[in-house]
Parts: structure tokens; sequence; C-alpha cells
């Protein structure tokens, strides 16, 4: 059961990262007027799939990520061309389906030539009817109908190279920014759930105590306050407390700890090779004020800002192993772990995942958000967009090394988990 709830909790963590920044592009391109087609979680083939308004929302089979496919991004898949027949339905004088096959199985409908079309601008469609010529202005949510799937036509004012440069850089920052404002909430949660030290620091209390260890079997239980080992107080030295069990590895050691307001005597000894007795310390904690709470959280923003950075520094000038380097399996992994630590630990490193997802994306490389911004901020210069199928070609580069160095850590992933 406790495996079932690990699994579900690292789900879960994943679904709702990647949610909260596609959620974010999705929002502020609706705000441009741009219409978005589809709302992907994961990508590969589809498993679930629904159509709410304009939009399809889908889960799909590889849990590594998400997109919004917004119109005018790529080139549409349907066309209609002059010359071709089709079958159109008419509603108060406007064409509100066009159906591109299985004309004869269709009824109530229109059939014709195209003579001329024009899905994007004038908005129009003539057709030949048994030889009289029929122009129809067509519906701005007006659909094509082409082998069982169904593709709303775009206007170009509901295209996104039509929103201005300032519209389209909110809709692309939008997707980190939702990830920093999650990881400031978790960091808050975080400091709610495990709360603030009790300053000035005198006590020290057993936070967690680790399956099979010395610590275990020497009856230490959560919760309790360490009071002295071999007769020297504790109180809140924790520093003290590491040295203490260091220097006596394979050696027993008398404890007193208080339990229920009780002091009680154990006897631990301390792993002989590692000198650790397998617990985690912690000072008398206290629930954070509204004040303290943001404080922390934005001094761990910061800090583990620093952090991710220094990251990236060291992967920019190569100082690191390929064994240094992990993907969403080792993620997935690492996650399952703290997921087993509760919900508190979790809490926290979700937020720095969140941090890590929406810094990751600002990075400059092609096909990754921060890339699309610099695209954006061009064509704000020029005063015109950069051509976009050199744009979308640097993407597509940046998206296959992506995936190659995806496809290196992931493999990397699995052997160091075949090999323990």
């Amino acid at each position: 059961m406790q495996m079932v709830q690990v699994v579900f909790l690292t789900v879960l963590v994943f679904f709702v990262l990647v949610s909260i920044h596609e959620f974010g592009h999705f929002y502020f391109a609706r705000r441009a007027g741009v219409l978005v087609r589809e709302f992907a979680i994961g990508f590969g083939p589809k498993l679930f799939s629904i159509k709410r308004g304009e939009t399809r929302y889908t889960l799909r089979l590889l849990p590594v990520g998400g997109f919004v496919r917004m119109a005018g991004e790529d080139p549409e898949v349907v066309e209609v061309q002059p010359g071709q027949t089709v079958g159109v339905r008419v509603k108060d004088g406007e064409v509100v389906r066009i159906y591109l096959d299985r004309l004869d199985e269709r009824t109530n409908i229109l059939r014709g030539e195209v003579k001329s079309i024009d899905l994007e601008r004038d908005l129009h469609l003539t057709l030949d009817v048994d030889g009289d010529i029929q122009r129809y202005p067509v519906h701005r949510q007006a659909l094509l109908l082409s082998k069982g799937r169904d593709t709303q036509i775009a206007p170009i004012d509901r295209q996104f190279g039509s929103a201005t440069a300032g519209k389209k850089a909110m809709a692309i920052f939008a997707g980190p920014m939702m990830n920093f404002i999650l990881a400031f909430v978790l960091f808050a949660v975080y400091i709610q759930l495990a709360g603030v030290t009790v300053e000035p620091v005198t006590k020290t209390f057993v936070n967690k105590v680790n399956a099979g260890s010395p610590a275990e079997q020497g009856g230490l239980h959560k919760g309790d306050l360490i009071v002295s080992i071999n007769g020297d107080p504790i109180a809140g030295d924790s520093a003290k407390l590491v040295q203490k069990i260091e220097a006596s590895a394979g050696k027993p050691m008398e404890w007193i700890v208080e339990r229920g307001g009780k002091q009680v005597p154990l006897t631990i000894t301390p792993d002989d090779k590692t000198g650790k007795a397998g617990f985690y310390p912690t000072p008398e904690m206290r629930r954070a004020g509204a004040g303290e709470t943001l404080k922390f959280a934005g001094n761990a923003m910061v800090d583990s800002t620093k952090t991710i950075m220094e990251g990236f520094r060291k992967l920019i000038f190569g100082e690191f192993k390929i064994d240094d380097l992990g993907g969403p399996v080792r993620t997935a992994q690492v996650t399952g772990e703290i997921a087993q630590q509760g919900i508190t630990q979790l809490t926290m490193w979700g937020a720095i995942l969140s941090l890590y997802l929406g810094i990751f994306n600002l990075l400059p490389i092609p096909a990754l958000d921060g890339s699309r911004l610099i695209f954006i901020g061009i064509e704000a210069i020029r005063g015109k967009p950069v051509d976009p199928n050199r744009e979308s070609l640097v993407h597509f580069i940046g998206f296959a090394m992506l995936m190659l160095l995806m496809v290196v850590v992931t493999y990397n992933d699995i052997l160091r988990l075949v090999k323990g």
C-alpha cells in the first residue's frame, strides 16, 4: 500500500509541475486572443483526449513534459485547394462545416467544386454547384472535417504570429513564471509544515530513525528529546552530538532521552565502519508566522536559484562526469525516495523541481522558451518577425539535440538502476 502511495505521489508531482507550466502558456495565449488547438501533458501517442470549447485536452504516453499547440505556430495540416470537391453545411447564411471526404455518406450538405477560398483573412468560400457559382461567408469558428477529425479554422487575428510582440512574449514567459509562483507557494507550505527553529537552540529532538539502523536497534524513537550521551548533556548542540557518535564507532554509548515526560536510558552502538547511528536530529521547532513564512520562502528561492545556476555553470564548462547527469528516470527515482520520507520533504522537493523547470526553460537553448523569447525580442527590435521557416528549423535542431541528450541520460539512469 505504501508503494502505491509513493508511485501516486511521484506521478502527481510531475503532473502538477508540467500542468502549471503549460497552463501559463495556455491562459495568456487565450488572453491574447490566440486559438489554442491542444493542451497536452506528455508526448507521444494519446492515452486520453477530450475537447472542451476550442481546445482539445490530451494526456500522452511519455510523461516527460507537455505542450500547448497554438494556431499559426506550425503549418496547418488541413488545406483546401481550388478545384477540390467539398461538401459544406450552411447555417444562417454562413459556412459552419467543410467536409473534405466521405461526401457520399453525408446528408444535408451542399456539394461543389471550390473556385476560391480564404480561411484566414476574407473568410469566404466560392463553390461551383452544378454550374451555379455561389459565394458564402465562412463562420470564424467553422470546422474542417477530414478522416474523422475536425480542425477549427484560424482567422489571421487568432493566430499566434498576429499577436503583438509583448503579448507573444507574455504567453511564452508565462510558463516559467507559473513555475516560479508554484515554487514560492510550495516553499511557503514547506515552512508551515516544517516550522522554524526556536531561538536560542536549547533542545535536540529525533526527526527520523532509519529502519534497521543502530539507532532503531537501540530503541530510539522519532520525537525523542536527546538529554545526554555518556553522561554529557547535549542540549541544542547538534555538532557535539555528531562528533560523539563518530568518535564511538563500534562502541556502545549510554543515551538518556526524554519520551512522554519520562527519561528513558538507551544503549546505542554506532556502525563500526561509517560511524553513524542512522537517525536525523532536529532542533526544537515552532510554527512560522505569516511574515516569517514569506521571508524564509523568499530566502529559499534565492538560495535554490544560486545552487541551480551553479549546476548550469558546471555543465557549460564541462565540470562534470556523465554519471553526474540524471534524466527523467533518475528524477522519478529520487522523487519516489523523497516521497517515502513524507509530505513535508516531498513539498520541499516539489518546490525545487518547479524552480528548476522554470529556470531551465528560460535558458537560450533552441526549442526552449528562452530561445523563443529571443526570437520575439529580435522581432520587437526589427519591427517584423524572423522568417518562420528559419525559426522552426532552429527550434527543430534544438529539440533534436535535447532528445539526444535525453536518450543518453536516460540510458545512464537505467544503467545506474541495474547496477544498484
